[in-house]
């Protein structure tokens, strides 16, 4: 059984690159097998004007759990997880999570925990509280954006001390790396800044100032937290250089597709959702070799002081 196995359980469409979309190839690429799960299968992301698909219920991703099992093809080496619509479906992660444990102890649960952005839920909000206490508590990394860090900790997240206040909450619910990709501060509208923390370090930070790009993309989170999960796996021991990699190769992606998507649309005219799609197959070698287009800052806490 190859130790660098995933079992991605996230959102699918059928056209662009959001959830699983946005996540297998990249792992592919690094590789990884990747088996994936789909918790919501849409014709295309929800930024479209229009979208159909199906909601994977509870049963269903239990179903499909127990064939694996039936075939004793249930070992991985990590499990993903990213979206999911309803509460039974979250707590039948909880279950799945528990019988992998079983199969392998040393299982690396990464969870991305979406809830929402911008102020807004994306899911019922009776998921935050099984999030919070039951699935948190077991995952190994999780990424969370700016406002589901404040949803799970309580702390408005308006300076880097809040942020920095808000993973130590974090870090004792479990987890033992904590990364918040998206950060903004109201004194910096040009930037947005990532943090990230392995608790087995204490008081020591990952900091990225990351340029704001003048264009709206999706699936970034899931492809970030695929790069994230990947490199960890090579450089568990190294969080500066996973994020330095995980962050350059997310920009320069970005770029390309902006870049692409600016040349698609036309001289002064604003792409469209299909033309924003991420640019992946476009980006194979970035995704396998990053550049250090971006250097991450080593800060360290202690008494109520942050310094480079």
């Amino acid at each position: 059984m190859s130790r660098k196995r995933v079992l991605s359980i996230q959102s699918h469409v059928v056209c662009g690159y959001v959830g699983n979309k946005a996540s297998t190839f990249p792992l592919q690429l690094l590789g990884f097998e990747v088996d994936a799960i789909n918790s919501v299968q849409l014709s295309n992301h929800t930024g479209y004007g229009y979208f159909k698909g199906q909601v994977l219920t509870s049963d269903e991703l239990k179903v499909l759990f127990d064939g694996l099992k039936s075939n004793h093809l249930d070992n991985y080496s990590h499990l993903l997880t990213g979206y999911c619509g309803a509460p039974s479906f979250l707590k039948e992660i909880y279950n799945v999570l528990k019988e992998l444990k079983e199969v392998n102890p040393h299982i690396v649960f990464v969870c991305d925990p979406v809830l929402g952005d911008d102020g807004c839920y994306y899911v019922p909000e009776s998921l935050l509280p099984i999030y919070r206490d039951e699935i948190i508590p077991l995952a190994d990394v999780i990424t969370p954006n700016q406002f589901e860090a404040q949803l799970l900790t309580g702390v408005q997240i308006q300076s880097e001390a809040d942020a920095i206040r808000a993973m130590q909450i974090l870090h004792d619910k479990g987890p033992s790396v904590v990364v918040l990709s998206s950060l903004g501060y109201q004194n910096d509208k040009e930037n947005l800044y990532l943090l990230a923390s392995n608790k087995e370090t204490p008081n020591k930070y990952i900091r990225m100032k990351i340029p704001k790009l003048d264009a709206t993309f999706t699936g970034t989170g899931d492809l970030f937290t695929s790069m994230l999960l990947a490199w960890l796996h090579e450089h568990p021991n190294d969080l500066k250089l996973v994020c330095e990699r995980a962050i350059s190769a997310m920009q320069a992606i970005l770029q390309k597709t902006l870049q692409v998507a600016k040349k698609l649309a036309g001289e002064n005219q604003k792409p469209s959702p299909a033309q924003m799609e991420l640019k992946l197959v476009q980006s194979v070698d970035i995704i396998r070799n990053p550049s250090d287009l971006f250097k991450a800052e080593v800060l360290i806490a202690g008494s109520g002081l942050v310094r480079g």
